[in-house]
């Protein structure tokens, strides 16, 4: 038989990974999980920025780096400064403070786009995961191991599901809109 429930959780991964990226893309206010997608050169590999420092938000505007280790302050000032996030890091004995900017109006239309970008690929997850459900359906259908309706019935379901995670991602992807676009 087919697991609906697999499927299901399957497709919620896709919102889970959606609402990740969305707590990467910058909107009026600090938020630590803006330098998430930093990499810091250390040791002599990348790790993330969370394994070499503390990320606190001392203010509405303003990030901190707490650096665990003296002699990586200068690789982390560089890797926030390289990461494409618009921000200027300053370091401070071995705190790194970084203040952010005001969006302007052109980097607030810029995020919508990324946004919208990262939400079309979470419907194309979902809409992959229904392909594979109906694929299944129809080769149990092929192998006589279900009936035409029960398959029906079933791609029905998946059907009324894959339009449930769609409607959550557009419901995401309006409010982060709002977010961005909000002065």
């Amino acid at each position: 038989m087919i697991d609906l429930d697999a499927l299901s959780r399957r497709m919620d991964g896709a919102l889970k990974t959606l609402s990740q990226e969305f707590s990467g893309l910058r909107t009026g206010r600090a938020s630590a999980e803006l330098l998430d997608p930093v990499q810091v050169e250390a040791y002599g590999s990348m790790m993330p920025l969370k394994q070499v420092g503390t990320v606190t938000v001392p203010e509405p505007r303003m990030l901190a780096v707490q650096v665990w280790d003296k002699s990586m302050v200068k690789a982390v000032e560089k890797a926030i400064a390289s990461a494409g996030l618009g921000l200027n890091p300053m370091a401070d004995g071995q705190l790194v403070r970084i203040p952010l900017p005001e969006l302007t109006e052109e980097r607030r239309k810029e995020l919508v786009k990324v946004a919208a970008k990262y939400s079309e690929q979470a419907r194309i997850a979902v809409r992959n995961v229904r392909r594979d459900g109906m694929d299944q359906l129809k080769k149990l259908e092929k192998d006589g191991k279900i009936s035409e309706d029960e398959q029906r019935d079933k791609a029905d379901l998946i059907q009324k599901m894959t339009d449930t995670h769609i409607e959550k991602i557009d419901g995401m992807l309006s409010q982060k809109e709002k977010d961005i676009l909000k002065v």
